[in-house]
């Protein structure tokens, strides 16, 4: 099947939006875009901004250690809140901590609406999208309103998350999305005493997937104490600790993620010139 390349991002000055995307919760999808885009911002120096798009589950706030209500421009629109070089907005700024977010779907969209074309970005070479688990109807509605340039897809490297992430990306292609490449998370764990490796997910199932799948193998992201603490303190490995193998891993995942939408890019450019050059041959005017 010929595939159908989208005419770009719908927000004013976004050059590409990536998802960070996983079929299932629990496998450190939010932790992986959060030091995607911090990595991004500060190893690649690329402007960068960080959407949580987890509606009910909004991580990016405490994450990231931003707080507090974005202020409104002239243009009557929501100002990002910055921190590590990466602009965040998330559903988390405008509800109370601990308040539970019972909304039905199309209150869930006409929030994520609010929160991409009603806030004033800037000018972001790349917008990281932390989406919502699975793959329903929330998941679909993004990935097609916001004409996604690519997704990365999260998991660990068992069976069961992988059967998930097999759907993850499935979804992604049948609304001809990219798919930018599959991260295995807490591929290892290194014990801080003794430095022994214990694969306690199982060892090189992402890579079999993605290998499987025809997908691109972006890395693996060892289990480490330090980034439960950086999550919890909002301090993005990548930032506090740049030398760790965790952020030499996230540092790895980031420079092959901006290689890749480059590729995508030439690669859309070319069908857009073959286009008009066949529409000119037939005396019709180009795109």
């Amino acid at each position: 099947m010929t595939r159908k390349f989208s005419k770009g991002p719908l927000i004013d000055g976004v050059k590409d939006i990536i998802a960070v995307a996983s079929g299932k919760g629990g496998v450190g999808k939010s932790t992986t875009a959060v030091n995607l885009a911090v990595a991004l911002a500060n190893t690649c120096q690329l402007k960068v901004g960080l959407l949580d798009a987890d509606i009910y589950g909004p991580s990016i706030p405490m994450m990231m250690k931003v707080s507090g209500k974005p202020e409104v421009s002239k243009e009557m629109k929501m100002v990002p809140i910055e921190n590590y070089g990466v602009k965040c907005m998330s559903i988390g700024f405008l509800v109370e901590k601990d308040a539970p977010i019972v909304w039905r779907g199309p209150m869930v969209m006409s929030a994520l609406e609010k929160m991409t074309r009603g806030v004033d970005w800037g000018n972001l070479d790349i917008l990281v999208v932390d989406m919502p688990p699975g793959t329903g109807d929330a998941q679909l509605s993004i990935s097609q309103r916001l004409q996604l340039s690519g997704a990365l897809i999260v998991s660990t490297p068992q069976d069961i998350a992988l059967i998930d992430a097999r759907r993850g990306a499935n979804m992604f292609r049948k609304v001809e999305v990219p798919i930018l490449g599959l991260v295995e998370n807490m591929s290892c764990f290194k014990c801080p005493n003794c430095g022994e490796q214990s694969y306690i997910f199982g060892h090189g199932g992402a890579r079999r997937t993605a290998d499987e799948m025809d997908m691109a193998f972006l890395g693996e992201i060892p289990l480490e104490m330090e980034i439960r603490r950086s999550s919890d303190e909002g301090s993005p490995l990548v930032f506090s600790e740049p030398d760790s193998a965790v952020s030499i891993a996230y540092n790895d995942v980031a420079n092959k993620v901006v290689y890749r939408l480059a590729e995508l890019t030439k690669e859309r450019q070319g069908v857009q010139k073959f286009c008009c050059e066949n529409m000119q041959a037939l005396g019709r005017p180009g795109l």
